[in-house]
């Protein structure tokens, strides 16, 4: 699905991504891991639009898509989220979903003044497409709650409900474990998983909780210094002696040596 081949980014002197080449292939949950200052959020940057590469191409089925802009990639069903959410504070988990898909009659004034009937029936068919997407996620307690009265993880899992408003191909996720306790961790990997197997939502997503990684990523890819260091399934990688080294530590090797 997303091919990326010798991608390169750098800010001024500073090589953040360097030569990265790698495959996220359809239906697969990719984990991205590294040392902090790896690449891993640049890398997604650039694939996802929001930086335009130094050099290296990215493909998504076949297409280039290299330096398109975010609603460009969105129209094709590259979404991407966020380490802190971006939700919309002053409204409800309902109305930030029904924020999302693109071209509603409501937004031309026109239709608005001339068409209300089209602009209601409209936002009823996106109103129940909201209200299926609180049922999948489990949220309905909150449905009708302001979104920035939320907790950290609930905001993640309205991000991951943002997703499903739209025909998502592949699904960018930004270390959405931070801050997150572990019920709700659970919770969200739950979505995850059944996202994947049920509607065949392609992720790739960068987090650092190992043990969220393993439940969730076939592959697993690792970055060190802006370039891929290891990938394979999750055992693989946290076995391998060049990731122990740049980012599990020695620590983590010591500990599976006694056990």
């Amino acid at each position: 699905m997303i091919k990326v081949h010798d991608l390169h980014k750098s800010f001024g002197g500073i090589q953040a991504v360097n030569g990265a080449t790698l495959e996220i292939k359809t239906g697969s949950i990719t984990g991205l891991i590294g040392p902090n200052g790896a690449g891993k959020t640049t890398l997604f940057n650039v694939i996802a639009g929001l930086y335009t590469p130094t050099s290296g191409t990215v493909h998504l089925d076949g297409e280039d898509i290299t330096g398109l802009q975010p609603h460009q990639l969105f129209g094709k069903g590259l979404l991407r989220t966020f380490q802190l959410a971006h939700e919309f504070s002053t409204l409800t988990v309902r109305e930030n979903l029904m924020m999302v898909p693109p071209n509603q009659p409501g937004e031309s004034l026109m239709d608005t003044w001339l068409r209300p009937a089209k602009v209601r029936e409209h936002e009823e068919i996106v109103r129940a497409k909201a209200d299926e997407v609180i049922r999948f996620l489990e949220i309905e307690h909150v449905a009708d709650e302001l979104a920035g009265n939320l907790s950290g993880g609930q905001k993640k899992l309205i991000e991951l409900g943002r997703t499903m408003m739209v025909d998502a191909k592949i699904v960018f996720l930004d270390e959405v474990g931070a801050g997150v306790n572990r019920t709700l961790l659970g919770k969200i990997g739950d979505a995850i998983l059944r996202l994947n197997q049920e509607r065949n939502y392609t992720f790739c997503l960068i987090e650092h909780d190992m043990d969220f990684v393993s439940r969730l990523c076939d592959p697993v890819i690792c970055m060190a210094e802006g370039a891929v260091l290891a990938q394979g399934t999750a055992d693989e990688v946290k076995n391998n002696e060049a990731v122990i080294e740049s980012y599990l530590g020695t620590g983590l090797k010591n500990k599976e040596s006694k056990a």
